[in-house]
């Protein structure tokens, strides 16, 4: 009986011990991927290798232009639930009106950055992960290398741009919109005109409030960035095995924007 266990508990630290060294290896290529993205970016000119304009600003507006109808209408919703939550738990204080503070508050901190990473990450992370992924398959990746064309300068480097350029942009978007939001219900529920809500809002939060969103969005642009390529590189077995590394892009993806907000928010709220 207790070499039964022995050889259990030996079979469980190994398969954590497994898991640990996976994703230790998974983390180490997202370096690695970030590390040789800058280096082409930054040296790719001066080997006649550039990054191609073009191609970053084309995901630029498959990243964020294209996302701007969704966003708007799920920011928005956002903020009028944010509105109808604040109203009902003030109402009890006979505080309706500092439903403003929270709202603004909530939405530059936390949602506008947190819906515009998860949105993305469902739209574009997805199909990055698919698109490499047929790639993969189809070996276009290894006519690429033939040719001399090196794959992340290619196609990870004007992913990594368009992300760091258009998430930050299209939070600010999400921010208005569930501002927005917010401020209809307001209208509605409580009488409160829109430039009254406006100098609230404006009033109440700061440019770091602001700031902090925008810094998320950086951080949740290179996971989605990162997530889905690899995962796309990682394919193997054919069109299944597109399907499990698309989903998987997805779940890790917001996961990680989850839990990088989580740590983000305990830092610099202290």
């Amino acid at each position: 009986m207790a070499e039964t266990r022995q050889a259990a508990l030996a079979i469980s630290l190994a398969r954590v011990g497994r898991a640990v060294v996976e994703l230790l290896e998974e983390f180490g290529y997202y370096l690695a991927l970030v590390v040789e993205s800058c280096f082409w970016v930054l040296l790719g000119p001066s080997r006649r290798q550039p990054v191609r304009l073009s191609a970053a600003v084309q995901q630029m507006v498959e990243i964020g232009i294209n996302g701007l109808p969704i966003v708007f209408v799920l920011s928005f919703a956002i903020g009028v639930m944010l509105a109808i939550q604040g109203i009902h738990t003030l109402k009890q204080f006979g505080a309706e009106t500092q439903v403003v503070l929270g709202i603004a508050l909530s939405v530059t901190r936390e949602f506008g950055p947190l819906i515009t990473g998860i949105l993305i990450a469902g739209r574009s992370g997805s199909a990055l992960a698919a698109r490499i992924g047929t790639m993969v398959v189809n070996q276009e990746i290894d006519a690429l290398r033939v040719m001399g064309i090196n794959p992340v300068r290619y196609l990870v480097s004007p992913v990594l741009i368009a992300m760091l350029v258009m998430l930050p942009l299209v939070t600010l978007f999400s921010d208005f919109a569930a501002l927005l939001g917010g401020a209809v219900f307001c209208n509605l529920e409580l009488g409160l005109s829109y430039a009254a809500y406006w100098d609230q809002s404006t009033g109440f939060m700061t440019t770091d409030d602001v700031l902090q969103g925008l810094a998320k969005s950086v951080l949740f642009g290179i996971i989605i960035a990162l997530v889905g390529v690899s995962n796309g590189f990682a394919v193997s077995g054919g069109a299944e095995g597109v399907g499990k590394s698309t989903t998987r892009a997805v779940v890790l993806a917001i996961s990680y924007i989850v839990l990088a907000d989580m740590a983000f928010t305990y830092f610099l709220n202290r």
